[in-house]
């Protein structure tokens, strides 16, 4: 789940018979386990129906959405409130590129969600383009479909806070030292809030994740498609479980992959306590490996001696922001790509060691802001403003000032790498002020095909046991287990035991009569000397966004 600088001013860092398919509303008991629910069904079959009959005028992408020939693009319309079908509409930005194969070896549309909330699916097409070898079969049968969900990118978007004065540096160390800072988090978290209900207050009652899923249901009938084929990365594997529940008929095949856990408990106030957790042990695995490591990078040679040179870093970056910019928040920024991926493991190691050797530029150039670069200043204030407006909408927060003091005083005891900016960055829910919701209760209704949960047992991110609770709810899911390793998204990675289960899975339906587990992927390997300051700075932005 993505983690990125809370607020630029603050602390913390997607004919007949297709008609008959789109029509089909949920299964009696979805709409009784969403309040609303019913009127929501309704509207999302008539939705689907218009879209169905519509289409999608698809043309050459824009030249600056950077989507080249023969990838194509164009919008899908869908109601804001699905439960007035016939009211306000918003759009949604899709893309695609065509089966590689022949026309008979095509089973129709692979729709994509990279998590966040707030992660853009666009680029899934240019896994075909760029010929990335673990998607070469599936591609063959499949055209590569991506979106932009409600309030990202080039969809109809929302913002909370002016993307300059977002990304602006140096931001408050997320670690407060006293009850004074502690205070001035909790005025920025309130005033992101209103600056979300200023900006972009009518949509944000309709930003939840039931409406996203109801959205993938009208793409999957403009496409023309009946069922739905579907690929969710981490936040996507929620959006799944949600789809699987209110439309499991509708399902062909789905692949959720690094799962958000779906209980109602965990939505999302206890997830991200859960992550904080997380996210030690990872850091604990990476330190262990840069100490392994210490030929290459002279860091230090024991875990204890790693996080001694983190904290002197970090001290050292409170006191004087290196080259003015980069402070603890922006610090913790760029080195938390390195729990999420591992394959930023050795570029992070690499940045930090030339630091160490006398050369700031790559680290500052990575965690700084880059103040020119305002169209993606503008896409990463959009992407935490989605994240925040789906994860308050989603449910109900507390409120109460002193259970989150409380809670995370207590984990930042034992898990201190990210306990208080995770924090600060969920805080404006406490002040939220649109609707929010009762989540979904996520479980497999009758009709439900396999499904196929793909998830490492040391994900900072996502952690385990939220493949573990799914698998539970969608009944007769196969749940294939990366062990011992913990990058997350695991159908990304080179690993035959899970790519060749996926491509069994998609290309013919088929899986295991029971569970596997699978050694973990190849043990990443140190950088030459010298890592580019645009590797470590993708890497930062590859974790902040994806959720």
């Amino acid at each position: 789940m993505r983690r990125t600088a809370l607020f630029g001013v603050a602390g913390g860092v997607i004919t007949g018979a297709l008609i008959t398919g789109a029509l089909a509303a949920p299964t009696a008991g979805a709409s009784e386990r969403t309040p609303g629910g019913a009127a929501e069904a309704r509207g999302v079959a008539v939705a689907a129906a218009k879209a169905a009959k519509k289409g999608i005028d698809w043309a050459d992408c824009p030249a600056d959405w950077g989507l080249a020939k023969p990838i194509q693009c164009g919008y899908v319309t869908v109601p804001l409130d699905y439960a007035k079908p016939n009211g306000r509409t918003i759009k949604l930005a899709v893309d695609r590129i065509g089966n590689t194969g022949s026309a008979s070896e095509r089973q129709g549309s692979l729709i994509y969600n990279p998590g966040g909330p707030g992660g853009s699916g666009l680029r899934f097409p240019t896994r075909v383009t760029t010929k990335n070898p673990l998607w070469a079969k599936t591609s063959k049968a499949y055209d590569f479909v991506g979106f932009d969900p409600r309030g990202v990118g080039h969809s109809t978007a929302i913002s909370c806070v002016d993307p300059q004065e977002y990304v602006k540096a140096p931001k408050l160390d997320p670690v407060p030292d006293s009850e004074a800072d502690k205070r001035v988090q909790r005025k920025l978290a309130r005033e992101y809030a209103e600056g979300c209900k200023e900006r972009s207050g009518w949509m944000l009652p309709h930003m939840t994740t039931p409406n996203t899923a109801r959205d993938i249901d009208v793409i999957r009938a403009a496409l023309g498609d009946k069922k739905l084929n579907y690929l969710g990365v981490s936040y996507g594997t929620y959006i799944g479980g949600v789809y699987a529940t209110l439309f499991p008929t509708h399902v062909r095949r789905l692949i959720v992959d690094s799962v958000v856990n779906p209980s109602r408990e965990k939505i999302w106030y206890q997830a991200n306590l859960d992550q904080d957790v997380a996210f030690e042990m990872r850091w604990n695995d990476w330190k262990a490996w840069v100490a392994k490591n210490d030929a290459a990078y002279h860091i230090g040679d024991t875990p204890a001696k790693v996080q001694k040179q983190w904290e002197t870093l970090r001290a050292a970056a409170k006191k004087s922001p290196i080259g003015g910019v980069v402070g603890p928040a922006e610090l913790l920024g760029l080195f938390q790509s390195a729990p999420y991926y591992d394959s930023s493991w050795a570029t992070v190691a690499q940045v930090w060691s030339d630091y160490l050797a006398g050369d700031e530029k790559a680290l500052v150039e990575a965690a700084g802001p880059d103040m020119s670069d305002t169209a993606g200043n503008i896409a990463s204030e959009n992407g935490n403003a989605v994240y925040t407006a789906v994860e308050c909408a989603d449910t109900k927060w507390p409120t109460s000032w002193a259970k989150w003091d409380r809670d995370n005083t207590r984990l930042h005891r034992d898990y201190p790498f990210l306990t208080w900016s995770n924090a600060w960055m969920n805080l404006p829910c406490a002040t939220w002020g649109a609707k929010q919701h009762t989540p979904l209760e996520v479980g497999a209704a009758k009709g439900l095909p396999t499904t196929l949960i793909v998830q490492s047992t040391r994900d900072a991110a996502t952690p385990y046991e939220g493949a573990v609770e799914l698998h539970k709810r969608l009944k007769g899911s196969r749940l294939v287990t990366e062990k011992d390793a913990g990058s997350h998204g695991v159908t990304g990675l080179v690993n035959p035991c899970v790519n060749d289960r996926v491509d069994a899975y998609l290309l013919k339906g088929t899986v295991d009569a029971k569970d596997v587990t699978c050694a973990p992927h190849a043990t990443p390997v140190p950088a030459k000397s010298g890592a580019s300051a645009k590797d470590a700075k993708a890497a930062k932005e590859a974790a902040a966004l994806v959720k």
